[in-house]
């Protein structure tokens, strides 16, 4: 089973900024993260990161090889109708994530579009909000 991890604008910027939110560690160390649990689970997986709303969609659309979906579309959560209706399309599981509990932030985090999309939904586990959406899609999966 291929596993699509997809993210979204300035967590490319991880292991620099606020890092009371989201901590040191870099995109590439949380990928690495993933893959290694991800095959422990079985999983392929394959990263996408965009600051682009338009890539971030073309990928969505483009993910009918993948047996499910990784999603933290970063501040496009908050504002994005375009990404909500483009996973509502696909036809496999979807988990948004959020390293950050976006509830307990600024309020403008408080409403999220694209995860009404999403088949979950988890946040405030840092890193492991990633780790924790592996095992939901293994449940989902299985």
């Amino acid at each position: 089973m291929k596993i699509l991890v997809i993210n979204g604008p300035n967590l490319n910027m991880l292991g620099q900024r606020e890092k009371e939110f989201y901590g040191e560690m870099t995109l590439e160390q949380i990928n690495g993260e993933v893959k290694k649990v991800a095959s422990e689970l079985g999983f392929d997986v394959e990263f996408f990161q965009s600051n682009s709303e338009g890539a971030i969609i073309d990928t969505i659309q483009g993910s009918q090889n993948f047996s499910g979906i990784v999603i933290n579309p970063g501040a496009y959560a908050h504002t994005s109708v375009a990404i909500h209706d483009a996973l509502k399309v696909v036809k496999i599981p979807v988990i948004e994530v959020h390293m950050s509990n976006v509830f307990a932030r600024e309020p403008f985090r408080h409403t999220i579009i694209t995860g009404r999309a999403a088949s979950a939904f988890i946040a405030g586990m840092g890193y492991k909000s990633y780790i924790a959406a592996l095992y939901a899609l293994k449940l989902l999966l299985t």
